[in-house]
């Protein structure tokens, strides 16, 4: 009885000082007795057909594997029977280790790895290869960026060449809708669709397909939220109806890239606001999609009142869009001005 209770209390200071259970059994184990030789692969699919079985056998098994493996490798064991077995790397960051490992496109990667697939009857490069999903149909566009203002208004020329929107402080997001599906990405080439089911209702009501640009936000009662407010909604794997109730999201749409199959990037700005128009004339459009405001002015010094007052519904300024200019990769200074230029507070 006071070994039992001797060992108990040394386990348990052990514990205390390794900190983490895994490592201290791997830590404490004997020496293994045996050599046991198998893939990542081997051990998950025994660990996953042990579900049904009985605690016994179980036991037996956890045992036996703890008698054939070094102190590492039982302790990568432990972390996996114990669901604990995880490496802080981001999606991003892995997505584009596998682009450069296969010189496979990284959206494509994303769309392949986040859709649905079975682990039990897909392999590695069938997977990557995205052969369970139809990428063409969910492929977004490289994202056009602005620049911060380097210059004088005034430098830019005539203010009637010129679109002036605000800047908001949200997740600028693409939504892709073609062949009835629907898919919104990210800036980060993050695919986020289920992040925001009622954005996807709502696109599920507007007729043709197209590729829209915007800004994702949390918007209650007219109002836009603060991006503290957005973070709520950021990351879920499942979205509950209270927290989509406490922080609804809208998407405040900037641009169209695709317009039923057409790629509209070369066309001008303006011609493009003109298609976005006509989707928006649509008297039944859902109140989360919201094209974005363009402000009405004649002199560019006009423009001082509307950047002073924006702070107070949480705008951050101004994105000032050449009409004439067409939808650039990434960021890009133009020359003459012709580009996009924001003007922040």
């Amino acid at each position: 009885m006071r070994l039992q209770s001797y060992r108990e209390w040394l386990f348990l200071e052990s514990y205390s000082t390794v900190g983490d259970l895994g490592e201290t059994i791997a830590l404490i184990l004997p020496d293994p007795i045996k050599i046991l030789d198998k893939s990542l692969h081997e051990w998950m699919t025994e660990l996953m057909a042990l579900k049904p079985k009985s605690d016994a056998e179980k036991k037996d098994y956890v045992l036996n594997a703890w008698s054939g493996l070094h102190m590492q490798e039982r302790l990568i064991f432990n972390k996996l029977i114990g669901g604990s077995f995880r490496i802080g790397v981001s999606k991003k960051t892995l997505v584009n280790a596998l682009a450069k490992l296969s010189g496979i496109d990284a959206n494509q990667l994303m769309h392949s790895i986040i859709g649905h697939w079975d682990v039990n009857s897909i392999s590695f490069d069938a997977l990557i290869n995205g052969t369970h999903i139809n990428y063409d149909n969910s492929k977004p566009y490289p994202f056009c960026l602005a620049y911060a203002l380097e210059k004088e208004l005034i430098d830019l020329g005539k203010p009637e060449d010129w679109q002036v929107e605000y800047k908001w402080d949200g997740i600028r997001g693409q939504i892709v809708k073609r062949n009835n599906e629907i898919y919104i990405w990210s800036r980060g080439e993050e695919l986020v669709t289920e992040q925001f089911p009622e954005l996807i209702e709502s696109i599920s009501i507007l007729k043709g397909d197209f590729v829209i640009d915007g800004e994702i936000l949390a918007v209650k009662d007219s109002a836009v939220l603060l991006f503290n407010d957005l973070q709520k909604r950021l990351n879920r794997k499942n979205v509950s109806k209270k927290l989509m109730e406490e922080v609804p999201i809208g998407f405040y749409v900037y641009d169209v890239m695709e317009w039923n199959g057409e790629d509209l990037r070369q066309h001008s700005m303006q011609s493009r606001r003109l298609q976005l128009e006509k989707l928006f004339e649509n008297p039944t459009i859902p109140d989360n999609l919201k094209l974005s405001e363009v402000i009405q002015f004649k002199h560019w010094n006009a423009l001082d009142t509307f950047r002073n007052h924006a702070r107070s519904f949480n705008s951050e300024g101004l994105m000032l869009k050449q009409k004439k200019s067409v939808y650039h990769v990434g960021r890009k200074k133009a020359i003459g001005g012709n580009g996009k230029w924001s003007l922040s507070l």
